[in-house]
């Protein structure tokens, strides 16, 4: 066990981590985080579930009847800054040249600059400034004008998180894409009363900047969509911060004698999510949004993942229902084959040689979990997770969320069950967190401990190593019911960087 100062150790305690906590995550720098074994890709047919015209239909009429007594939430994660999404522009700007004859991206970028939704915005900044923004581009100062776009003293966009940045310009308005969220949430995400829950995680140097935004904007949609929106927000705890450690796995000591925490990734806002209240929660990234002319198809595809969820939960709960208070032996075997054929969970081979009480707990424990529906990709190279069947210790088979960070390239069968998978997850998830009596889970039960990332960073110039906790939509959503369906292309429009903005997606 690793002694700390009485300065480290109120460090800690100021932070709310628990002591054990601290230990805990040197011991996995240590022993290292186990691989995932994957049992094989869910492809379509076999463990991806793929709509016919009719059937997404149905699930839409299915969501359309059934909300109007259900409490709706849609939660999206907003805490990142948008410093990656200018990485190009930055190293523009560092570089300190006009020259853009050999940069491809910097060139796209200056020579398509009025299809950009902040162009006019722009203009005026530079106009307040006595500049002309045609004469520097015809002119060539093009330093000049991205240092407007990311500078501190300027638009600092760069500094911006992305749910702030003009994304899409309409004839009548901008829209950032926090803006964006809020006309999705009305098309899709009304409870009774035609009220929209948002909720969005911020960082806590931006949420003044959100609460002063949605204060602007608000009441304009209300008054556009019809509706009234419920906005909160919420941070991600200090608590869930983790140490960082050199690269032989002591504690990182910064120059005054304190300890190194840093945070712990997205898989963090699990204990966000475990905070809110509703019946079902609608989870989508701040940057994945379109323009109005493109969000039929996403609104169509978000309602049926939720008529799916409640027709399997109505499902689910009948199955508990039996099992508690009609059991016998039939009752048993028609829930082992709900679990196998409709929730694709493979159960274990010994549960038939365990005796009733036993396997009555074990299935009851398998039904009785928050559930899940996640939309699913055609995967076009996309670096990240997919849908995949995953080996559990006690011999069952499940689906699950899994990130190439945890799996073991080295070994040649895994690298050809990677290459096999042909879905991305494009996190559009629909969640359902209460139990059958209307009683929150606690979903830091249903999490993985073990699907934790080890990554490499520096600070000050000194390597070190840090640890993030089993990620949102994957470890930390391992042991939840999991359905994956097939959802459109046209549903994923992230922006990783700015020229994404050009794409014809992102162009109203």
């Amino acid at each position: 066990m690793t002694e700390f100062t009485n300065i480290q150790q109120e460090q800690v305690q100021r932070l709310g981590i628990s002591p054990s906590v601290v230990q805990h995550q040197l011991k996995n720098f240590i022993d290292g985080f186990p691989f995932l074994s994957i049992n094989r890709p869910a492809i379509i047919n076999d463990g991806i579930i793929k709509l016919s015209d009719s059937d997404l239909d149905n699930y839409i009429s299915h969501y359309d009847t059934l909300i109007l007594h259900k409490s709706v939430l849609k939660f999206v994660p907003a805490s990142g800054a948008a410093s990656r999404m200018f990485k190009e522009l930055f190293a523009f700007v560092d570089n300190g040249s006009n020259s853009i004859e050999n940069n491809e991206f910097i060139s796209k970028f200056i020579h398509t600059l009025s299809s950009f939704a902040f162009y006019d915005l722009l203009n005026r900044n530079l106009a307040n400034k006595g500049e002309d923004l045609n004469k520097l581009l015809s002119d060539g100062h093009y330093l000049k004008i991205v240092n407007e776009v990311i500078g501190t003293d300027h638009l600092n966009f760069g500094g911006l998180p992305k749910g702030l940045l003009p994304f899409h310009a309409y004839k009548e308005e901008v829209r950032t894409s926090l803006e964006e969220h809020f006309a999705e949430g009305a098309m899709y995400a009304k409870s009774k009363g035609n009220i929209v829950n948002l909720h969005f995680t911020v960082a806590p140097e931006h949420q003044l900047l959100f609460e002063e935004k949605v204060a602007q904007t608000q009441a304009k949609l209300e008054a556009k969509f019809g509706v009234t929106y419920h906005v909160s927000y919420s941070q991600q705890l200090k608590s869930t911060d983790t140490l960082a450690v050199t690269l032989d796995n002591k504690p990182f000591v910064e120059a005054d004698g304190s300890l190194l925490f840093r945070p712990a990734g997205h898989g963090a806002l699990l204990e966000n999510l475990n905070t809110l209240d509703a019946d079902l929660i609608f989870i989508k990234n701040i940057d994945n949004v379109v323009p109005d002319g493109l969000k039929s198809t996403t609104v169509d595809y978000k309602k049926a993942l939720a008529g799916i969820l409640l027709t399997i939960q109505k499902k689910v709960h009948d199955k508990l229902n039996d099992l508690t208070n009609k059991l016998n032996q039939e009752t048993i075997e028609s829930a082992k084959l709900f679990i196998q054929n409709e929730l694709f969970f493979k159960l274990p081979p010994n549960l038939n040689s365990k005796n009733s009480d036993e396997q009555l707990k074990y299935l009851i424990s398998i039904l009785n979990r928050p559930i899940r529906v996640c939309g699913m990709v055609e995967n076009k190279g996309e670096p990240g997770g997919g849908p995949f069947f995953v080996d559990n210790s006690d011999g069952s088979i499940s689906l699950q969320i899994a990130e190439t960070s945890q799996l073991d390239l080295s070994k040649s069968n895994i690298t050809q069950k990677l290459e096999a998978s042909t879905h991305f997850n494009p996190v559009d998830l629909v969640c359902a967190v209460n139990d059958i009596n209307g009683k929150p889970f606690n979903l830091m039960d249903y999490r993985d401990d073990n699907t934790g990332f080890i990554t490499h960073k520096s600070k000050d110039g000194r390597e070190l190593k840090a640890q993030e906790l089993p990620g949102l939509w994957n470890g930390a959503m391992a042991n939840w019911i999991t359905l994956f369906v097939e959802v459109p292309l046209i549903t994923f429009n992230p922006v990783k960087t700015v020229n994404d903005l050009l794409k014809p997606t992102h162009q109203p």
